[in-house]
């Protein structure tokens, strides 16, 4: 670099725009335009107020019109503190200011810093002292220069002409957090649901936005595992009773993404938590569900099962379903998240009953919530009946090679379901059974439905205060 050009330093004023693109896994790409001197020839520019949790091997550069060529990039963020001045400082001359405590008047001592492995050891003319005593400050006489006030970015770069240019800078950094929040208000009639979603939020890195344009890439981006200590970032949105109002955010895919746009600029300070509504809907049909499931280890250790003298009395989960289309008022992809429950007593204050997370939800699935389990409604499952059929040998082969045998197992197996209601009004409980391998009904109470190739399903009724039985006698090879 020719003498005659310093460093050209840069702060968040010489920005014309910048935009954030935040993702589910604490990641954000940083986009900002600076307009900024360049000399013809070797110029090094030092871009403040960068993240100070940047990735700085992901940064880029360019000019809109002038050919740059990039020659070495430096992050600096060992920043100016007292500790880190004095760190600098070992070796140096510092002046040590002691005030008197009865007088208040102050004297000055040069000394020179010898080291500060825990203690600080200060050599005088005609001493040497440890420690600061609480009447010493020490007096710097200047700051070293590869400390810096704010997380900077120093680039040294080749330029094809002099004079203003912008410059757009790119980069990656971590310390970025966003998560989508639903709340649900159920009807007093349980029919239906009006439902607010909120996009959370959270800068912890280092740095503020401001009039920032924010995208929010919703879908799981791979990306390369990397050694670091890098902590998750906490905090979680407060419990929130109103309707959101109607979504800034417009929606469009984004390769096998979903990426949404906020369509007005937004500021997003360094430590701060920030709510942005996502969706509003109301009158959201919805079902109840009471559902009864097995537990699938039961038949893979049939061989070693002997009948039971009492059943196994289970509790009956309860269940909120409905479409996200547009019909209904959604039909917007939406991001994973909680959707947390509440329904109002009879003096109409709200009441949370339950919350359930979802998955990345396309347009038209199926949103399907766990909210609990139902206090007057309980299930007892057991094997009433079991049969050991014939067993055969099976051999295949792979690669061209013959493989171990392999057993097969048949049964034939009769269980018996019994569902007890104490509430004052029928209900209809979901009884789903998960049965592996090969398997046919043979007998059974109610129909049944094959939903998946190992589940089983019976929507079973049962009256008021009273009970019902399911049997069913199913053949199964293992």
């Amino acid at each position: 670099m020719h003498p005659e050009h310093s460093e050209t330093r840069s702060d968040s004023s010489d920005r014309s725009s910048i935009a954030l693109t935040l993702y589910n896994d604490e990641l954000a790409l940083i986009c900002e335009t600076r307009k900024l001197p360049l000399h013809k020839g070797l110029n090094r520019i030092a871009l403040r107020d960068v993240s100070a949790r940047i990735k700085p091997e992901t940064a880029s550069i360019r000019a809109h019109d002038a050919e740059l060529r990039l020659l070495e990039q430096n992050f600096d963020y060992d920043l100016l503190s007292d500790t880190a001045l004095l760190a600098k400082h070992i070796g140096k001359r510092v002046t040590t200011i002691r005030t008197n405590p009865a007088t208040g008047e102050e004297t000055r001592e040069d000394a020179t810093v010898l080291a500060n492995n825990g203690s600080v050891v200060l050599q005088y003319a005609d001493r040497i002292e440890t420690g600061l005593p609480a009447n010493i400050r020490l007096a710097y006489h200047d700051v070293p220069a590869s400390l810096r006030d704010r997380p900077t970015l120093t680039i040294d770069l080749n330029s094809d002409r002099a004079g203003e240019q912008q410059l757009d800078l790119a980069y990656l950094s971590t310390g970025f957090s966003w998560r989508a929040d639903y709340v649900a208000t159920l009807t007093d009639d349980e029919q239906s649901l009006n439902l607010a979603g909120w996009v959370t939020l959270n800068n912890q890195s280092g740095s503020t936005y401001e009039n920032a344009t924010l995208q929010l890439v919703a879908g799981d981006v791979a990306r390369v595992e990397e050694d670091d200590d890098d902590e998750p970032l906490a905090g979680s949105a407060p419990i929130l009773y109103a309707a959101a109002m109607p979504s800034d955010m417009a929606e469009e895919s984004l390769f096998e993404y979903h990426l949404y746009t906020l369509a007005r600029p937004t500021t997003l300070k360094q430590k701060q938590q920030k709510q942005i509504a996502l969706l509003s809907a109301t009158h959201v049909p919805t079902e109840k569900e009471y559902r009864l499931e097995n537990d699938p280890y039961r038949y893979h250790s049939l061989h070693n099962c002997t009948l039971p003298e009492v059943g196994d009395t289970r509790k009956v989960a309860v269940y909120l379903t409905y479409q996200n289309r547009e019909a209904d008022g959604l039909g917007l992809p939406l991001p994973k998240g909680i959707v947390r429950v509440y329904k109002n007593d009879r003096n109409g204050q709200p009441q949370f009953i339950g919350e359930d997370r979802i998955n990345h939800t396309a347009k038209n699935d199926c949103i399907l919530l766990k909210l609990g389990s139902a206090f007057d409604i309980k299930g007892e499952w057991q094997m009433t009946d079991l049969q050991y059929l014939e067993a055969g040998e099976w051999k295949s082969r792979r690669w061209g090679k013959p493989s171990k045998f392999s057993i097969i197992k048949e049964y034939l197996l009769t269980c018996r379901v019994t569902l007890k209601n104490a509430k004052d009004k029928a209900v209809t409980v979901t009884v789903v059974e998960p049965i592996p391998g090969d398997w046919r009904m043979q007998e059974e109470t109610h129909p049944h439905e094959k939903v998946e190739a190992n589940h089983a399903r019976w929507r079973v009724p049962v009256p008021a205060d009273g009970s019902t039985t399911l049997q069913y006698t199913v053949y199964l090879k293992l």
